[in-house]
């Protein structure tokens, strides 16, 4: 299971920490991302972080948000700064044995946090 913490609501510009723990172990090869899904629109990968610390990130999010892990405490962080209004969303963390290669979709992550609410107000 993935338990994350953290969103709320700040003003534009602003920055958020997300913070996504699991609970065991999911794999010696693993995947972790932060995904979003704003109402209408469709479900965004902004971040993935895999075993060997190969970051992507969403050209949406490029240079505003960042992805790290502590593999010892199991968890994915995503620090958030610059926070526009069109980045309210409901936050997922997600993972999935294996590397992040082409992994875009909802079927491609096999355990999901229970979501976190970030609102952007300008």
């Amino acid at each position: 299971q993935l338990v994350q913490a953290g969103g709320g609501s700040v003003p534009a510009d602003g920055s958020l920490l997300l913070t996504c723990a699991a609970t065991r172990p999911i794999a010696s090869s693993s995947c972790m991302a932060w995904v979003r899904r704003a109402p209408g629109k469709e479900l965004e990968v902004v971040a993935k972080v895999d075993s060997e610390g190969m970051i992507t990130y969403a050209d949406s999010v490029k240079g505003r948000f960042t992805i790290s892990q502590d593999k010892a405490k199991l968890a994915v962080y995503l620090q958030m700064s610059g926070l526009k209004p069109e980045d309210s969303a409901m936050y997922y963390c997600a993972g999935s044995g294996g590397n992040c290669y082409r992994r875009e979709k909802e079927r491609d992550f096999a355990l999901w946090g229970q979501g976190s609410q970030v609102t952007v107000f300008s």
